[in-house]
Order: C-alpha cells, then sequence, then structure tokens
C-alpha cells in the first residue's frame, strides 16, 4: 500500500505544480518546463525509494512491458496516478474558481494550433524519448546512479519546452486526463500518442552473419544500431 500512496503523492506533486504553473502562476515556457522537470526530480528522491518514482502511466506501461515491473503492482501504479492527477486538478480548479479566473482552463494539453494527428506525432515522438531516457538511466548496465531523477527531470522539462506551443507537452496520461475532466478540451491525440511511445520496447534481438558458402558465424546476443531499430510494438 506504501508503493501506491507513493505514486499517488507523486503525480499529484507532478500535476499540482506543473500545471499551478501554468494557471496560476502564468510562467512561460522555461518555467513551466523547470516546473513540471523539479517536481519528478525532487519527488523521485524524495518517495522514489518506494515505488520507484514512477509517477506517470506511460512510464508503469513500459516497465511492465520490459519485464521490470509485476502486471499487479503496474496496474495498481497506474490507478494510482490518475487519482492524483484529478485530486490535484480538482484543487487547480476550486483556487481558479476563487481567483475568478476561467473555469475551462486548468493546463489541460489541448492543441488547437495543429490537428489531431500532429498532436499524436509530437506525443508519440516525446514519450518515446522520454521513456527510453528512463529505461537507459535506470537500468543495470547503463544506470546513471544517484543521478538518475536528475537525467529524468531534465530531459522531461527539455521536451516540454520544446512542445509546449505544440500540445502543451503532456509525456504523461494521467497529467492530461487530470485537467481535462474538469476542464474539457481534446486530448485524444495526446493520450494515444502517450500510449503507443511508451509501448515500444526497446530489446536486444540475436545476430547472424549471413552464410557464405559453407562459412558463418553466428554473433552474440548485444546491444548495438541494429537491435535499436528491431522496436517492436506490442
Amino acid at each position: 500500500m506504501k508503493k501506491y500512496l507513493a505514486e499517488f503523492i507523486g503525480t499529484f506533486m507532478l500535476v499540482f505544480v506543473g500545471t499551478g504553473s501554468v494557471v496560476l502562476a502564468k510562467g512561460d515556457a522555461l518555467t513551466i518546463g523547470l516546473a513540471f522537470g523539479l517536481t519528478v526530480t525532487v519527488m523521485a528522491y524524495s518517495v522514489g525509494a518506494i515505488s520507484g518514482g514512477n509517477f506517470n502511466p506511460a512510464i508503469s506501461t513500459a516497465l511492465m512491458v520490459n519485464g521490470r515491473l509485476p502486471i499487479k503492482d503496474g496496474i495498481a501504479y497506474i490507478v494510482s496516478q490518475f487519482l492524483g492527477a484529478i485530486a490535484a486538478s480538482g484543487i487547480i480548479k476550486w483556487w481558479t474558481t476563487s481567483l475568478g479566473q476561467a473555469g475551462n482552463s486548468l493546463g489541460q494539453t489541448d492543441f488547437p494550433k495543429v490537428n489531431a494527428g500532429t498532436a499524436f506525432v509530437a506525443e508519440t515522438l516525446i514519450t518515446f524519448i522520454f521513456v527510453l531516457v528512463i529505461l537507459l538511466v535506470t537500468s543495470k548496465k547503463y544506470s546513471a546512479g544517484n543521478l538518475a531523477p536528475v537525467a529524468i527531470g531534465l530531459t522531461l522539462g527539455l521536451l516540454i519546452i520544446t512542445v509546449l506551443n505544440v500540445t502543451g507537452g503532456s509525456l504523461n496520461p494521467a497529467r492530461s486526463f487530470g485537467p481535462a475532466i474538469f476542464a474539457g478540451g481534446d486530448s485524444l491525440g495526446s493520450l494515444l500518442g502517450l500510449s503507443i511511445g511508451a509501448a515500444i520496447r526497446w530489446r536486444p534481438s540475436r545476430l547472424y552473419w549471413a552464410r557464405l558458402g559453407n562459412r558463418g558465424r553466428l554473433m552474440g546476443e548485444r546491444w548495438n544500431l541494429v537491435a535499436f531499430l528491431s522496436l517492436q510494438l506490442r
């Protein structure tokens, strides 16, 4: 239960601080990116040791696909993350109403300037990059150790800054869903992109030299460019 509570708190803080920087602080792109990125870093250091610090259904999905998170825990994590996002958005809604601000602007990730296809591609791309960084810096072979939360937070912040004017830079289904249910908005393209981006699995493949005549050689299983290109959608 502690693990699930940690995911609830971490996701709550991410949505509360992140969307609060948009709606309440009226921050610019740099401020918003730093708000999300630094919150992930801080929460990873504070409660990450309890649950692993996913705070994102896309991350939990990727870890389940890669066999690094039991399905039972993964599902419970995702439920906790959505509940945390909803709770945070409810408080933001309450405060914006108290301040006399528009109740339909809660930092949701709409995409009024682009079509759904563009939003889908954008969110798929940035979510894939984000998940890839996380899987690498937290892996046994390529681990960044105690600096992993810093790398993850910086990556999140930079990606949000990059696509803020395209989709709002969600990278997180719970972060999109929480504000959307209170404010409405077209978040379908973003959510679909997030699901696809998270489901892409980077895994090693066994490579063989082509047999020339009677000679051939078997290459051992290893990570390389060809393995990277052998992405599988599941």
